[in-house]
């Protein structure tokens, strides 16, 4: 592609014209998206090159998507590792070996539009916001796994304190909700990491029921 940035209509388009690309990744294959469907291109997806580094970096909407979920854990046991995000993610890229970036756009009559960098000033940009929202996300292994049922029982008080959690409500508007002081509120996020074995609150979070 002898443009900087290309754009494309829809993922078969995208297939058609930068296939290639995505195929022939040999070192480093990155991927943040919030719709798991996002760069789901038609066809089966081809096998993980030997010392091909794969992370891919999703929103907890995943965990509502049981055949995604296990398709992550497939990748996971294949080598390559998977996080979740506790904030939104910003843009949905794929880079590839920091040569070439996917940027996912919006979605025009029905189909999403996407852009092709290979402005390697830009693509170093991408490939560095990647792996700042990296940083701050839970391995997939860390993340309960919805097919071990629900958490433990919980008393009246950490129920709704569970559900606020999964909400991603700040201290202030949950205790404000819940009719009582931060310090209170912040005491029962407490019993209830205790209760759950959670090591943050994002995991603690991520056992709340998703619709």
């Amino acid at each position: 592609m002898a443009d900087r940035v290309t754009s494309v209509r829809g993922v078969r388009e995208l297939r058609e014209r930068a296939g290639h690309l995505l195929a022939g990744a040999r070192e480093e294959f990155l991927c943040a998206a919030d719709d798991p469907s996002t760069f789901a291109l038609p066809g089966r997806p081809p096998r993980r090159p030997a010392g091909l580094a794969v992370r891919k970096l999703h929103t907890a909407r995943v965990l509502g998507l049981p055949e995604k979920l296990a398709y992550l854990r497939t990748i996971t046991a294949d080598g390559g590792r998977v996080r979740i995000s506790a904030a939104p993610l910003g843009h949905e890229a794929i880079v590839l070996d920091r040569r070439v970036a996917i940027l996912a756009g919006r979605v025009e009559r029905g189909e999403r539009r996407y852009g092709v960098v290979t402005d390697p000033d830009v693509v170093a940009g991408i490939g560095s916001l990647f792996d700042a929202a990296w940083e701050s996300g839970t391995d997939l292994a860390d993340v309960p796994d919805p097919a071990d049922g629900p958490p433990p029982a919980l008393d009246e008080e950490l129920r709704p304190v569970l559900a606020l959690l999964g909400e991603g409500c700040t201290d202030e508007a949950a205790a404000r909700r819940l009719g009582v002081s931060v310090r209170t509120y912040r005491r029962r996020v407490a019993d209830l990491m205790a209760a759950l074995g959670a090591t943050s609150r994002f995991q603690a979070g991520l056992r709340a029921p998703r619709p």
